[in-house]
């Protein structure tokens, strides 16, 4: 019964140390430190067009503290999930940061699939090591919060821009059969002028396309403007639960 008790109190501050540091836990932030520049370091060959010896000892080197850390998470996933049962162990793996963790270490593959045609995508998936920051710093905690707790209405604005954008490719590409080959270029054109970058490669140069577009780019404004104040009133909102906290 001891050495059980012993066991749970090991495993809990292990969840304590790779879980986001209090105050007062020295060892808790220092992970967190670490792991925010192992995160940084990892991204350095993503850098280079060619693998020198540093970046593959920087490749190999992060990957085994990225799998320790998979498994050091899995190990306490009953304190993470709030489930002291083998039930945590099969649900932590399906939840959004353990997939983006076991995403991030599948470029080992290409370590030993050389000359794999789909090596290369492999190892473009080193980038989503970015959204691990988010579990390290408490700023990109509160932004994760924002988006969660305002992901209606900001669903509802990506349904409306996504609409938006079908629509003024369906009718610029009737009015300009001869300029669009494409509804995929209709589709481009209409996503460029929706946020109003206007990269000016397709461009519309009848009368009535010309009006769509002024039309299309008004709108665009408004559409984007919209999730910008979502966002910031929901940040606003967690930052003053923070103060009265």
């Amino acid at each position: 019964m001891f050495e059980y008790q012993e066991e749970r109190s090991l495993k809990k501050r292990i969840y304590e140390i790779i879980e986001v540091s209090r105050p007062n836990d020295k060892a808790s932030k220092a992970y967190d430190i670490f792991m925010m520049v192992t995160i940084m370091v990892s991204l350095l060959p993503m850098t280079s067009k060619t693998m020198t010896p540093a970046y593959t000892v920087i490749d190999y080197v992060t990957l085994v503290i990225f799998i320790v850390d998979y498994f050091l998470r899995m190990f306490t996933s009953d304190y993470k999930m709030g489930i002291l049962s083998y039930k945590a162990y099969l649900a932590y793996p399906f939840t959004p940061m353990a997939i983006i963790d076991l995403l991030s270490i599948l470029p080992a593959i290409s370590f030993f699939t050389a000359g794999w045609k789909y090596m290369n995508m492999f190892r473009l998936l080193r980038t989503l090591r970015v959204f691990k920051l988010v579990r390290y710093s408490k700023t990109m905690t509160i932004i994760t919060n924002v988006f969660r707790k305002q992901k209606k209405y900001l669903g509802a604005v990506v349904i409306l821009a996504v609409a938006y954008i079908i629509i003024s490719g369906m009718i610029v590409f009737q009015v300009e059969p001869d300029t669009f080959d494409s509804f995929f270029d209709a589709m481009y054109w209409a996503t460029i002028s929706l946020v109003t970058t206007g990269y000016g490669d397709i461009y519309p140069v009848s009368v009535i396309g010309r009006c769509v577009t002024m039309i299309s780019s008004l709108v665009g404004v408004a559409i984007v403007a919209l999730p910008a104040g979502i966002v910031t009133a929901g940040y606003m909102e967690e930052m003053s639960k923070l103060k009265d906290e």
